[in-house]
């Protein structure tokens, strides 16, 4: 059994338990949403890009890669990325439609 503590700044009556309890998952959601898959997608940790501007050059272009492919109703984010690593023009397409199908 894991335990884990919580600091909030609510009043009593709006720190019930229900309404923390929708937070901790909310964020919880981003973080396996977003942030997982950008780590085990794309090896994130590990990506060696370190000077002047290119890391935020980067994460800008994985997160429009992302949101591009939940745009266009992909679940399993690593499969869209293997499809449109081996069909170029599909990739070009999905940047140039903004993800609408």
């Amino acid at each position: 059994m894991e335990v884990s503590y919580y600091i909030t700044s609510a009043p009593p009556r709006r720190a019930d338990v229900g309404r923390l309890l929708r937070g901790i998952r909310g964020r919880w959601g981003i973080e396996n949403r977003v942030h997982w898959v950008r780590d085990m997608d794309w090896d994130e940790d590990r990506c060696q890009v370190r000077e002047g501007g290119a890391p935020q050059a980067m994460a800008t272009f994985r997160n429009l890669a992302l949101s591009l492919l939940r745009r266009q109703g992909c679940l399993n984010i690593a499969a869209a990325l293997r499809t449109n690593a081996g069909r170029p023009s599909r990739a070009v397409q999905l940047v140039l439609t903004g993800g609408v199908r």
